[in-house]
């Protein structure tokens, strides 16, 4: 894929959603954090009805450390994997108030060393809580990047490292967002929608539905 069609592609995405953000709902880096880490392996929609309980009650790395883990997974029990990632954001809670002040740190070094925050977490917690251009490469991302030759790659890193060097600089800061929600809603893994697709003609991949 060349540099024009890359280009027309994000300003397509652009004009149809010019303020994309993540599906999560937050509303200080903190709750995003404990968001992310809940996220893995399953859906905004059910984490987010969690966090609707648990962050009118406990929204701080205090308060949630108060909470002790079998309380916070009283909130948290319908997410997948509620056990280990109650554990998590415990520990991470604990980390927080004593290395970072009960700050959520704006680095990636920083928020890797947290527990159960990952490559990928740390790049949505620095794309969507302070504004800096990472890319935080998920299932969806992955599966666009490489059927629409976007930025294809055989692994998680290398599709993250070519989006970062191939995705036209304008939009970089939001690049993230678009490439999920067009994964999630229209170049879906079973079956891609393309007769509804924004981009069918400017995407190179090979095997679309007729």
């Amino acid at each position: 894929m060349n540099r024009t069609k890359r280009q027309q592609i994000f300003e397509r995405w652009r004009a149809d959603n010019p303020t994309p953000t993540t599906e999560l709902n937050y509303d200080t880096p903190f709750e995003l954090l404990v968001a992310v880490i809940l996220s893995a392996q399953a859906t905004d929609v059910g984490v987010n009805k969690a966090t609707a309980k648990l962050f009118p009650v406990a929204n701080t790395p205090r308060q949630i450390l108060d909470l002790g883990v079998e309380g916070l997974k009283g909130y948290i029990k319908t997410i997948g994997l509620f056990n280990s990632k109650a554990e998590n954001v415990i520990k991470t809670c604990r980390a927080l108030l004593e290395h970072h002040a009960g700050e959520v740190p704006d680095t990636r070094e920083a928020l890797e060393a947290l527990p159960g925050v990952g490559r990928k977490t740390a790049n949505v917690v620095l794309n969507t809580a302070f504004g800096q251009p990472t890319m935080a490469v998920d299932t969806h991302i992955f599966r666009v990047s490489n059927r629409t030759r976007i930025a294809p790659g055989k692994t998680v890193l290398e599709v993250e490292k070519k989006l970062l060097r191939l995705v036209p600089r304008e939009f970089l800061q939001d690049a993230h967002h678009w490439l999920i929600l067009h994964g999630r809603y229209t170049c879906t893994a079973r079956k891609p929608r393309c007769g509804a697709c924004l981009i069918e003609d400017l995407c190179e991949y090979p095997d679309k539905p007729e």
